[in-house]
């Protein structure tokens, strides 16, 4: 799939190699990147091959007693091993110059165990072997498909992207070699009566190729159907509610309620307020709560971009907060173990502790019975972005669709858009009944502090808990 690094990589073993005589750690993370865009609408098609994640590059690591200094580059022989090493080591100066004689404490070197690892994609349907045409005529065929559902459609449009990258990490104990694809796409439909318009979307994912499309072309009579329903929606009466989150909604509560409230280097930084309260009950004992790449979705990887070989994570045990996630260095701080959550944009960004795939663990109600336990409240659907504020705990969410229910039934009655807002361990501690079936998703990407995009994915169950609407 890609072997241009095959060529190249015993010189970037000397490179670590000689790296490694001066330095006590010495790094190299080496990126392969293949991305493309596709889109159609009432406009026309949208093909975009400009890249996410950065490209082809190269971006080497070093530690000495004081500190750490990182270089990025997309070309590379072994001529110029001698610059890199001078580069580096005249950047450690100029850091140790800055700091005007105050000596810090020390910078902790990262653990580099030995380890092997090549892993490859997995996928059914290579979207550069299915090419441009080929993929661009079944996105049309999916959106025609769209706009014959019902004569209220007024339009309809898909985007796909993919992204297929092999990175390779090479350390003095550490060869790792990892090849992985995800796909995404995305469904519009926009409804019409008289003056009114409305408009539905739905996000899908896989870890592999296009087959997504399957998903897309299953659901279409479902976005349809949720598009024209929005035409009767009204405002919700601002209150606090007993809710039925579906998976998606629950996936964001995650992400955005406990997620970036235990990213480890906001521990580091003291602007968490998670740190504080490790083995203490944070949520209800049915929310236990999980990231890493035990499960397949777009976020899945088997090494992070500082080279920790991923797993699962339990952040919260049957409601109290055990650990959070974390990269190398914040993990080094904080006398922990890192937890394979450094992750870059790209090889010309730094490394910070990033979510994957989080999502809560299933329990054992059906949503029927959540409904039905219900006098009265809602049912939500579809979220769409949200914010959270990992230091005081708050959190603020956009949900696009509220089922009425009343007396254990869904009337039919529909309230959107919906603002879901409260204080994060309230919420979660209100939790009272989990589905039994897990669904994760990811459509998305998340950035940190409105910048630095990867991709991850979330969800869960559906959840029972009380929320505060608007």
């Amino acid at each position: 799939m890609f072997s241009s690094f095959d060529s190249i990589k015993p010189a970037l073993k000397k490179l670590v190699s000689a790296l490694s005589e001066e330095y006590p750690y010495a790094s190299l993370l080496a990126v392969e990147d293949d991305w493309r865009r596709w889109g159609v609408t009432q406009g026309g098609v949208v093909l975009n091959a400009s890249g996410f994640g950065g490209g082809t590059g190269f971006v080497v690591r070093v530690f000495d007693s004081t500190g750490c200094a990182e270089y990025s580059f997309n070309q590379f022989s072994e001529e110029q091993i001698p610059e890199i090493r001078a580069l580096l080591a005249r950047r450690l100066a100029e850091q140790n110059q800055a700091l005007g004689g105050f000596q810090p404490l020390p910078t902790p070197i990262p653990a580099d165990d030995p380890a092997q690892l090549k892993k490859g994609a997995r996928f059914q349907v290579d979207p550069r072997a299915m090419g441009d045409e080929a993929i661009l005529s079944k996105l049309k065929a999916i959106r025609e498909k769209a706009l014959k559902t019902d004569e209220r459609i007024l339009d309809a449009s898909l985007g796909m992207a993919y992204r297929c990258c092999r990175k390779l990490f090479l350390s003095k104990n550490r060869d790792l070699d990892q090849t992985l694809m995800w796909t995404t796409c995305g469904l519009s439909m926009l409804a019409a009566r008289g003056q009114e318009l409305k408009n539905s979307y739905k996000g899908f994912s896989n870890l592999g190729g296009v087959e997504v499309l399957d998903q897309v072309e299953s659901a279409v009579e479902q976005v349809s159907r949720e598009t024209i329903e929005m035409l009767d929606s009204e405002p919700i009466p601002p209150g606090e509610y007993d809710c039925v989150c579906d998976p998606d909604t629950t996936g964001m509560i995650v992400h955005e309620a406990f997620g970036h409230g235990v990213e480890m280097d906001m521990f580091v930084k003291d602007r968490a307020l998670g740190k504080n309260y490790i083995n203490e009950y944070v949520a209800s004992k049915l929310v236990t709560m999980h990231d890493g790449s035990t499960v397949d979705e777009a976020a899945t990887m088997y090494f992070d971009d500082e080279g920790t070989l991923t797993g699962d994570t339990m952040v919260i045990d049957k409601g109290v907060l055990k650990t959070g996630m974390c990269d190398a260095l914040s993990a080094a701080r904080l006398g922990v173990k890192p937890t394979g959550n450094g992750r870059r944009e790209s090889y010309e960004r730094k490394a910070y502790t990033r979510m994957t795939n989080t999502y809560f663990e299933a329990g054992s109600h059906t949503p029927q019975e959540m409904i039905a336990s219900i006098d009265y409240g809602f049912l939500l659907e579809r979220p769409s972005s949200g914010m959270e504020d990992p230091k005081n705990w708050g959190i603020q969410c956009m949900v696009s669709v509220a089922r009425e229910i009343k007396d254990g039934k869904l009337t039919g009655k529909i309230f959107s858009p919906i603002v879901l807002t409260g204080y994060v361990p309230d919420l979660l501690k209100s939790v009272t009944m989990m589905g039994s079936d897990l669904e994760l998703a990811g459509g998305g990407f998340c950035g940190k502090g409105y910048k630095e995009w990867v991709k991850v994915s979330d969800g869960g169950p559906y959840m029972k808990a009380r929320i505060r609407l608007g």
